[in-house]
């Protein structure tokens, strides 16, 4: 359990705030490479194999993004997928 302010937060909790938190870092990250090689994500979509909701989902942290499809999105920008963890 965790204190915040005069809350207590299980660890449950925060281990979900930390999960919604590298999603949006993930998806950002998407989003930063996609837009570099100028790639809509109905584009972006069609060369990974996925559908165009489901990559907007994944860029707004909306998503939990499985390995597969992350490197479906890797290998559809040409990058590796470690690059959405970089800093």
């Amino acid at each position: 359990m965790l204190l915040i302010g005069s809350r207590l937060i299980g660890s449950k909790a925060i281990k979900s705030r930390n999960m919604a938190d590298i999603n949006k870092r993930v998806g950002k990250k998407i989003r930063y490479y996609r837009e570099k090689k100028r790639l809509t994500q109905e584009a972006l979509a069609f060369e990974a194999d996925l559908h165009r909701a489901y990559v907007g989902q994944i860029e707004r942290g909306e998503k939990n993004i499985g390995i597969q499809n992350l490197e479906k999105i890797a290998k559809a920008l040409n990058i590796k997928a470690s690059k959405f963890f970089a800093d």
